[in-house]
């Protein structure tokens, strides 16, 4: 079982920057991760992608309307990856939540929150206008 710490959440107005940050570890220090995404939820509307990361390599994604305004880091050696929010708009309201996939994913399989085996409690975000 992996646990996951969400932090960085928060309320900007309109064109605001927030940085969301997600930690995960493991029961006796021992984690094994294939893949840590982001995903969204507001209230009334179904989860959505907002970014994800291969761990191991460089492969990173976006979800759409994301690619330029979104950045996703990481540092593998701390087990901890960063969402960069930039140029926030109201429709970015909601609740995020960071995951990951204990198991082997295939590149057709990281958008689908259901492949996702360990969930964070999930961060709101609120952009007014």
């Amino acid at each position: 079982q992996v646990h996951l710490e969400e932090s960085g959440g928060g309320a900007v107005q309109t064109g605001g920057s927030l940085t969301l940050s997600c930690s995960a570890s493991g029961r006796g220090g021992v984690l094994s991760l294939d893949w840590m995404a982001w995903f969204r939820q507001a209230p009334g509307k179904e989860r959505e992608f907002v970014a994800a990361t291969a761990w191991g390599n460089r492969w990173l994604d976006y979800g759409e309307g994301m690619k330029d305004r979104f950045f996703l880091s990481k540092d593998e050696a701390k087990n901890t990856a960063h969402l960069q929010m930039t140029n926030l708009l109201p429709g970015d309201t909601a609740k995020y939540y960071c995951a990951v996939a204990t198991s082997v994913l295939e590149y057709s399989q990281y958008r689908d929150s259901e492949n996702y085996d360990s969930w964070g409690q999930g961060i709101q975000v609120t952009v007014s206008a």
